[in-house]
């Protein structure tokens, strides 16, 4: 039986720019898999607009991942191409799977201007015009002298991009349309701010042929370059759902049929619009389930406000479980951060109990929260400190779920304050099987009376992370009951 898969966000935000990140990911492969993390998840490898300080997702050459000397420097923020293709071979060595961050929204940092004709939108609405057409100087003529034309010669120019955000010759910032022989922005899956193509730099046109055909070519290299697992897909609510429908298609065709792929699609308060993108992409990937991570994050705010028996509401885990990624914060909603929302540290267990213990997604541990932050921001209100502490007893939660949370789920979610469930365990894993209960009153412990199956009758059961230092006796299994502490997890697991 293979045993439950548990993904790592190999990073956040604030990973020092001292180009080690590589090196730190081999040197840390055998506590990951130790622990029972079977996946790692790792930034954008390529060369940003600003350098070794860039964090990837400012993409200039979707080509360079440290190799050349561009944007002042060789190595990017995380480190060399070498040391990159090192560390992977000695995870999926390991038996770690590896899954690339792609970012194929955008491009900036481009060498030189062209004229451009353009039109000047409404942020609110960018189907609406707000200037009349006029010509501007526009960064998208991109020549990657560094490069020097080495694994492609695809020259990037204004033909090539649906917006861009910089006048040059004028110094002015807005969302400038292309105009072109395609006539509007390519279509997306909503109609959020009118038409959402746009998102930040020079916006990539997967309508055009050569565009499609550069950037297939871009994955088939990357993956024979740097032989990984999966993908993990940013942006993709900015991006034509066809383009990727096709892309993934030959990505799977020349790297793997079993290739992972998982989108992101920023939308927190409206799971049907996850769903209908699955639906034009064809079920195609899975996504990141954003709508369970507000949940998750409210429930951290309001604390014993929160009615913990609708977690799950609105989740896309809840609509579609097969197709949901789940996660308590990432990158983009640590403090200090564009999206931030983050969960608060008293309900960290909490989250992770409710993604990795439970039978529906695939859960992700989130970098910080395994081995801690600390750093310093500026969001525009003063430079702020964090410190992001290690979530205790997480590594023994992930290790529970690699040996014990198997079988049927039943749901004890009787109490607004105290919910638990119980997996009756599998004979292909030996002793598996566990009760789990989440307490979120601070003042007071609880106690929950469950009902056990056959499996887990006549045990004695302990609290597989040492929240709770008594055991419990399941004699018939009829009305057991279950201590947790103040603000408590209790994970109840067979001696």
């Amino acid at each position: 039986m293979r045993r439950n898969g548990t993904m790592i966000q190999f990073f956040d935000w604030y990973i020092p720019a001292d180009s080690t990140h590589w090196q730190r990911f081999k040197d840390l492969i055998p506590t990951l898999t130790d622990t029972g993390i079977t996946a790692a998840w790792l930034p954008p490898a390529y060369k940003g607009t600003t350098g070794v300080e860039s964090r990837g997702y400012d993409v200039y050459d979707i080509y360079d991942l440290g190799e050349f000397d561009q944007k002042g420097t060789v190595a990017t923020r995380f480190g060399t191409k070498e040391q990159y293709i090192v560390a992977v071979k000695a995870a999926r060595e390991a038996g770690l799977d590896v899954y690339v961050d792609i970012v194929l929204n955008h491009m900036g940092g481009a060498e030189e201007t062209e004229p451009v004709r353009v039109r000047k939108m409404d942020p609110e609405d960018r189907t609406k015009a707000i200037e009349e057409e006029r010509t501007i100087q526009a960064y998208t003529r991109f020549t990657f002298p560094g490069r020097n034309g080495k694994y492609s010669d695809f020259t990037w120019d204004k033909s090539c991009f649906t917006g861009v955000d910089l006048a040059a010759d004028t110094r002015e910032y807005g969302i400038f349309n292309i105009i072109s022989e395609y006539e509007d922005w390519e279509p997306m899956a909503s109609e959020e701010k009118g038409n959402f193509d746009f998102l930040m730099l020079n916006d990539i046109e997967t309508r055009k042929p050569q565009v499609r055909e550069e950037l297939k070519r871009l994955i088939a290299w990357y993956g024979q370059t740097v032989p990984f697992n999966g993908v993990r897909l940013d942006a993709v609510k900015h991006i034509n759902p066809g383009f990727y429908a096709e892309w993934l298609d030959h990505a799977r065709a020349v790297i793997s049929k079993d290739l992972f792929a998982v989108g992101e699609y920023w939308k927190t308060d409206d799971v049907n619009a996850l769903i209908h993108y699955l639906e034009l992409v064809g079920d195609r990937m899975m996504l990141m389930d954003a709508p369970l991570h507000e949940s998750l994050a409210k429930a951290s705010r309001e604390g014993r406000d929160f009615d913990m028996r609708t977690i799950f509401d609105g989740s896309l885990v809840q609509r579609r479980p097969e197709k949901a990624v789940t996660f308590v914060d990432n990158h983009d909603t640590q403090p200090l951060q564009s999206l931030e929302d983050t969960t608060q540290d008293w309900f960290r267990l909490h989250g992770y109990a409710l993604i990795l213990l439970r039978k529906d997604g695939y859960p992700v541990v989130f970098y910080p929260h395994a081995f801690g932050s600390h750093y310093k921001d500026d969001k525009g209100d003063g430079e702020k400190e964090v410190v992001l502490h290690p979530v205790v007893g997480l590594d023994r939660m992930v290790g529970l779920r690699s040996t014990h949370a198997y079988g049927d789920q039943n749901d004890v979610f009787e109490s607004q304050h105290c919910i638990g469930w119980v997996r009756e365990g599998v004979a292909e894993m030996p002793g598996s099987g566990m009760v789990v209960v989440l307490n979120t009153d601070p003042e007071n412990g609880r106690e929950l009376e469950i009902n056990l199956p056959g499996s887990l009758k006549d045990k004695v059961m302990y609290d597989g992370i040492e929240q709770c230092d008594n055991e419990v006796h399941t004699g018939d299994g009829a009305g057991v009951r279950f201590p947790v502490k103040p603000n408590g997890v209790s994970v109840w697991i067979c001696r």
